[in-house]
């Protein structure tokens, strides 16, 4: 089982688009994938449509539930998910005088069985709160999607260094897995003058796949459907089809 966090502290990155995306895309190829949703815009769970009122991530961190009682089936075949809800928002106060809170999740999910899901995918809140904390701890590797805009670059960098202190101090394990280039309009220069950069200065850890600006990906959410079940041909699906390719590649290791 990979647990894989996907994580970026500046907004509009494309968090919740590659997790719900990239979990469909995994779905098709027989992956079971269970999407945990830390953001409490609730991106993710709005998307994959879990039952209404259902206990959820608050629930498990701050209530001490069970995480088998905050898994429910998704609206896609192979997902489930751990589903947000707006009282995430107060987590970081509720958890302020917690022991350890930022291993909360991880502890939660050493108790679940490494059989039912293939993947673990932790989509996470625009901050570097105790919520992303969580997901850097209780992940074994993390993907980072990046706007294709020179201000997401600077952004990246924040992130690198969180990332070595979390290794250093909290969980060693963490690995890199890969950055991904999303929201790319080819036709633009600055956008290509982005994901040059980004290949420069990260090498190979930055994915073969670029996901490029698409209305279709979009449109998706407003219909709860992935897009490879919205628009199966869309550049959109076809992007995150070639990225799950990669990913499942990386089994290996």
């Amino acid at each position: 089982m990979r647990v894989i966090a996907i994580a970026n502290q500046k907004g509009g990155s494309a968090k919740s688009t590659t997790t719900v995306n990239l979990a469909a895309a995994l779905a098709e190829n027989r992956r079971r994938v269970l999407v945990i949703d830390l953001d409490p815009q609730g991106n993710s769970t709005y998307w994959l449509s879990p039952p209404a009122q259902s206990p959820g991530v608050y629930d498990v961190l701050v209530k001490n539930g069970t995480m088998h009682a905050a898994i429910h089936p998704s609206s896609v075949d192979l997902i489930s998910i751990l589903p947000a809800s707006s009282d995430l928002s107060s987590s970081d106060k509720a958890l302020a005088q917690e022991v350890g809170a930022e291993t909360l999740l991880g502890r939660k999910l050493a108790k679940l069985g490494t059989k039912d899901w293939d993947y673990i995918l932790i989509d996470t809140p625009p901050t570097l709160g105790i919520l992303t904390l969580n997901a850097l701890v209780a992940a074994r590797e993390l993907i980072v999607p990046v706007e294709g805009h020179v201000l997401a670059l600077a952004g990246l960098a924040q992130l690198v260094d969180t990332i070595e202190v979390v290794r250093e101090r909290l969980n060693p394990a963490l690995a890199l897995s890969g950055i991904v280039a999303c929201r790319i309009d080819a036709r633009t220069r600055h956008s290509r003058d982005v994901v040059d950069s980004l290949r420069e200065r990260f090498g190979g850890t930055v994915y073969g796949t670029v996901i490029r600006e698409n209305i279709r990906l979009a449109e998706a959410p407003s219909f709860g459907k992935p897009i490879t079940l919205y628009d199966s041909a869309s550049t959109g699906a076809h992007d995150y089809r070639q990225l799950a390719h990669e990913v499942m590649r990386q089994e290996a290791r």
